[in-house]
């Protein structure tokens, strides 16, 4: 059976110090947004927080495993909550980018596919974006195709 831990006890259970400021960026990653989010969407979400304080508690949620960063090739890294199992391990899967209006979303139930890496490289991280355009960008004629 699975339990809903609160906030705070997510943060402490990370090994995060909780503060008033990360339980609010926590808070708003968590419940806040429905896919993967830039920092440019976390300081309009959260205007009365500075940058780097958002910047740093983005860094500590990501180190922490609760969050996941995702170079998407949009030139701004994106992050997404990490399901918060028993492993908070969310590295594996495949993520979209829509080209038009740059959302990226996970897509946790899709695992990056093996790939035959030569013997004597060691592999630390992969990342699997598939490019295109979302089903709301083309409902409203924003593509061409």
């Amino acid at each position: 059976m699975h339990f809903d831990i609160s906030d705070e006890q997510t943060l402490e259970n990370a090994g995060i110090r909780v503060t008033a400021v990360r339980l609010l960026i926590w808070r708003q990653v968590r419940h806040g947004f429905s896919d993967a989010f830039s920092l440019a969407d976390l300081e309009s979400a959260l205007p009365t927080v500075d940058r780097s304080t958002l910047f740093r508690t983005l860094t500590l949620l990501t180190e922490a495993h609760l969050l996941h960063d995702i170079d998407d090739g949009s030139g701004a890294q994106k992050y997404c909550v990490c399901h918060l199992d028993d492993t908070r391990h969310c590295e594996g899967h495949v993520h979209l980018t829509c080209q038009v209006c740059h959302r990226t979303f996970c897509l946790t139930n899709v695992r990056i596919p093996q790939v035959p890496i030569p013997d004597g490289f060691e592999p630390e991280e992969a990342e699997y974006v598939v490019k295109g355009v979302c089903s709301n960008c083309k409902k409203r004629g924003r593509w061409r195709g």
